[in-house]
């Protein structure tokens, strides 16, 4: 198929996804609830949500249109898909079949139900692309490789695909830089970049980068309004033990019964815990961001060095590729 047609095809996925009744999506999140128990009707909805924003026609055409996508012979690309979020993998099962390629996926037991059913459906619209699309539970016969995974896993990665091209993503986390002049308004809107999907994502904001006697009062009254988070049993449990860990130990926090925050040089904190740590100039901010680069997936706040409005971390364009790495440009130059 050529990329016109493959747009089409998407196109029409997102269409789809778009129309599709209220009584298929219960059906499709309650099988993928049963799967995994952080996936939620509100998180399932958002990831579909960004799925369909991605597959809108203008969208694929412009996002396409900077590639060649013709020159090139297909080729069969291995993706280990992570779980850690509602469709996480998509984006790489896009930019493999768009590229023209054919996709060798091994899931996530932790979120097969969603890419699947996307799969059938997708197939349904484009019968041509069965063909291309193969699960399996062990990669072999591929020709490059995209895998997604733990700082831990990474290392296994690396060493059996490192005769391959590869695309191997490692763990990463999200921070946000405030000033001490923020709204309300603001404070809830950064409330989604840290509490969304229970803050498993890597465009989740786990630190927080302050000025020194800077007051988080406002920050927590805010948050508040994030009670219903507290309902869902696994964030509790997570709630509850990290709260006895800290007192054991002594360690100082602030809590609103919601999330607590703790100093702490640390990037990526706890589920249910936030960290932050002072800074007393942009200059010195700087420096300490450039020094995490490896580590930050976004950088949200309202002025520079922040990247991502607050509100927006989960929000991302087609062409925001994880860890800044092109992956469309990797599949299209593929010798």
């Amino acid at each position: 198929m050529d990329t016109k047609n493959l747009i089409k095809a998407f196109s029409a996925l997102g269409k789809r996804l778009h129309e599709l009744s209220e009584e298929n999506l219960e059906l499709l999140i309650v099988r993928a609830r049963a799967e995994n128990a952080w996936f939620t009707d509100a998180s399932i909805r958002m990831a579909l949500k960004g799925i369909v924003k991605f597959l809108d026609e203008e969208t694929l055409v412009k996002w396409t249109s900077s590639y060649e996508l013709k020159n090139h012979s297909a080729k069969t690309i291995g993706v280990v898909m992570a779980g850690n979020i509602p469709l996480v993998g998509f984006h790489d099962f896009l930019a493999v079949l768009i590229s023209g390629n054919s996709a060798l996926i091994k899931l996530s037991s932790k979120d097969s139900v969603l890419i699947k059913q996307l799969t059938a459906m997708l197939i349904e619209i484009e019968p041509s692309l069965e063909q291309r699309i193969i699960f399996t539970e062990r990669l072999k016969d591929f020709d490059a490789v995209i895998a997604t995974g733990s700082d831990n896993s990474a290392r296994y990665f690396e060493y059996y695909f490192e005769k391959y091209p590869h695309i191997i993503r490692k763990n990463r986390t999200s921070c946000a830089i405030l000033q001490g002049n923020e709204t309300k308004e603001q404070f809830l809107k950064l409330g989604e970049d840290v509490f969304s999907y229970f803050g498993l994502g890597c465009r989740n904001v786990s630190k927080l980068f302050v000025p020194e006697n800077y007051d988080f009062s406002p920050l927590l009254s805010a948050w508040e309004s994030f009670a219903e988070i507290s309902n869902h049993h696994k964030y509790h449990n997570n709630y509850d033990y990290q709260k006895s860990i800290m007192l054991v130990n002594g360690v100082s926090f602030l809590d609103n019964e919601v999330v607590m925050i703790t100093e702490s040089e640390k990037l990526v904190s706890p589920i249910s815990v936030i960290y932050y740590q002072y800074y007393s100039s942009v200059d010195s901010l700087n420096t300490t961001l450039q020094n995490l680069s490896s580590k930050l997936q976004c950088i949200v706040g309202k002025v520079k060095p922040a990247t991502i409005p607050f509100g927006q971390s989960q929000y991302p364009e087609i062409w925001d590729y994880a860890d800044q790495v092109d992956t469309l440009k990797f599949l299209c130059e593929l010798k």
